[in-house]
């Protein structure tokens, strides 16, 4: 994978074979909301699909999510052709070095290795670049499409617990994917 670093500060914009990953822009928020409107993109998701009501609120905290500090959640526009396809998210946890993602596709790109693609390069950014010892991602154990993603890009499965989750009106199971730095420059993603 061909990774191009346009970095200043911690502002994270890269390309991939045919991605471009960088913070979001104005012009995205119709892009985002076709995203995030979708009942089925929410479905495994902490927050319920968007309203034309609360919109711009939510759009405007992903737009100024654009650096990734130790305090912040950072959120970058996955665009093919200059079209916006998906989202992804990074921020640190409570562990030293440790980072934690999460991303949302359009359902339309499904199946055609763009999440992959994707996940692959910001793993290989986090790495590369910014040196974290591990990342990780929590998801609903419902959720087959996330888990087969993280096992795609080379995460193993670290944990499975039991309704310890209480979301939109339900216990929920949680897995736990990880992958270590060594594990990264082994080639095991």
């Amino acid at each position: 994978m061909h990774l191009l670093l346009k970095q200043r500060g911690h502002i994270m914009k890269f390309t991939t074979e045919r991605l471009t990953i960088r913070p979001f822009e104005p012009e995205d928020m119709t892009a985002v909301f076709a995203i995030y409107q979708d009942e089925n993109v929410c479905k495994y998701l902490l927050h319920n699909s968007w309203t034309q009501s609360d919109l711009r609120r939510n759009f405007t905290k992903k737009l100024n999510n654009n650096k990734l500090t130790k305090d912040t959640v950072l959120n970058l526009a996955v665009l093919r052709a200059d079209q916006v396809i998906g989202d992804l998210s990074v921020w640190y946890t409570d562990m030293k070095d440790t980072i934690e993602i999460g991303y949302s596709f359009l359902p339309v790109s499904a199946g055609q290795g763009y999440a992959t693609e994707a996940v692959k390069g910001l793993i290989n950014m986090l790495f590369d670049t910014f040196g974290c010892h591990r990342i990780q991602a929590n998801l609903d154990a419902r959720n087959r499409e996330s888990e087969k993603l993280c096992q795609r890009v080379g995460m193993r499965k670290e944990a499975h617990f039991i309704q310890d989750f209480w979301n939109k009106g339900e216990w929920t199971d949680s897995l736990v994917y990880g992958l270590l730095q060594t594990e990264h420059l082994q080639g095991h993603a």
